[in-house]
């Protein structure tokens, strides 16, 4: 059994990031474990650009983006397993994992940064109705074969969800040239980011179909058609709008599923609405010293994020190790309240030092104009933000003052209210 300071599980965007800060911050032992053969996650293949905006300022692929930290890691001189599969972790930061060439491995960490990214939902999570033949795949599936193995999935392509990977794909599919039919998405809007369906659907004159879903999958060896229809609002087929259309492929981009097998085995309690575990300012979990960040602790919609994200997890986490953190009286909750489905944090445990504010990660329920965004306390207001728009497809980020936050302090509600007098068809 070897021992390290600090084992960060996944090399992902997060896992990269993650070990880079607590680097900065004067951890000299850290390894990374990655199941895959090469580092960066999913960005090697996301070959379209758009990608480090934010974090760096300048418009990248995702294997530009996912190359500057793989450089930097390796002038940091961090250690990376790849091909390394962790396969259990228990409450006392015993890590056991699987390498190719050095067999069975069991590593007893200090303290240990989840992040593992997430996984695609399924045709059989979705439950669609009918025969199981070729030409089925998720959209991600379809981009690795596309960007990395070099095979085009199919030439008549049908695509549902309205996802960021599946409105990418879209794309990509019509670029190869294949014959893109629509994209079809249950919901009443996009679930994706607006630019994306400007520049993958509107400007390659892809149809999107809102309030439709595939009720029907026919084929033997090879698809062959699928059947789409119209949805009422609480998403039954509404009869009478059944529609065959010939296709060879249909791409499912319908939701990201945070992978957290290794987080129930340390009996880490997920949070129904993000898929994620529970976390504080620090992203630390509910076990001391174990950290979550990325796509395993709720679903971004920019990697620039997830790097964010990441940096506070191994900041934090090089505090802890360092013996530089000190917890407050009382825990204070985080509680989404209208029209909010989650906020990341949960909670604020410590005590702040340095820190200004909190960054405060929410997603909303419903598109909503001319809003607030209000932070209150036993019913009374504290802060308010105004957006002019707000989108479930969109994360939005707002900022809680360390200097609004008070020691008695129990809990802080969040809610999205429509500004009054604002003409926006719901005043």
């Amino acid at each position: 059994m070897t021992k390290h300071k600090m084992v960060v599980v996944g090399a992902g965007p997060a896992g990269l990031a993650a070990a880079l800060e607590a680097s900065k911050n004067g951890i000299d032992d850290i390894i990374i474990l990655e199941r895959d053969k090469y580092l960066g996650g999913i960005l090697p293949q996301c070959i379209h650009n758009g990608f480090g905006l934010e974090y760096f300022g300048e418009e990248l692929t995702g294997p530009e983006y996912a190359d500057r930290f793989m450089r930097d890691i390796d002038q940091a001189g961090i250690e990376v397993l790849t091909e390394t599969m962790v396969l259990n972790i228990n409450q006392d930061k015993l890590i056991t994992a699987l390498n190719k060439t050095k067999g069975v491995l069991k590593i007893k960490a200090e303290t240990i940064i989840l992040a593992m990214g997430c996984r695609e939902r399924t045709r059989e999570k979705i439950q669609i109705p009918g025969d199981r033949p070729a030409g089925i795949l998720s959209a991600g599936t379809a981009q690795r074969y596309t960007n990395i193995e070099g095979f085009i999935p199919g030439k008549e392509v049908m695509i549902l969800g309205s996802g960021d990977i599946g409105l990418i794909m879209a794309r990509r599919m019509k670029l190869e040239g294949a014959d893109v039919k629509a994209v079809l998405e249950i919901m009443p809007f996009s679930s994706g980011l607006v630019r994306n369906k400007v520049q993958c659907l509107d400007d390659f004159d892809i149809p999107l179909k809102l309030q439709h879903t595939i009720t029907r999958i026919e084929g033997k060896k090879r698809l062959k058609r699928v059947e789409i229809s119209k949805v009422d609002k609480d998403f039954n087929p509404i009869k009478g709008t059944q529609k065959w259309i010939n296709c060879d492929t249909l791409l499912l981009s319908v939701g990201l599923i945070p992978e957290n097998e290794l987080s129930k085995a340390m009996n880490l309690k997920l949070h129904p609405a993000t898929g994620g575990v529970y976390v504080n300012e620090n992203r630390e979990t509910e076990l001391k010293g174990v950290y979550a960040c990325g796509n395993v602790l709720h679903v971004h919609d920019l990697v620039d994020w997830v790097s964010e994200e990441a940096e506070i997890a191994g900041r934090s986490a090089a505090e802890y190790l360092n013996k530089n953190q000190e917890k407050r009286d009382l825990p204070i909750k985080i509680t989404p309240n209208k029209n909010l489905t989650y906020t990341v944090p949960q909670k604020i445990e410590y005590k702040f030092k340095d820190k200004k504010f909190i960054k405060i990660y929410l997603r909303v329920e419903k598109p909503m104009e001319n809003v607030k965004i209000v932070f209150s306390h036993n019913e009374k207001s504290m802060l308010s933000y105004d957006k002019k728009i707000v989108m479930p497809g969109e994360m939005v980020t707002v900022n809680l003052p360390v200097a609004l936050i008070k020691k008695n302090m129990e809990e802080i509600k969040l809610s999205i209210v429509e500004k009054v007098g604002e003409k926006n068809g719901r005043t």
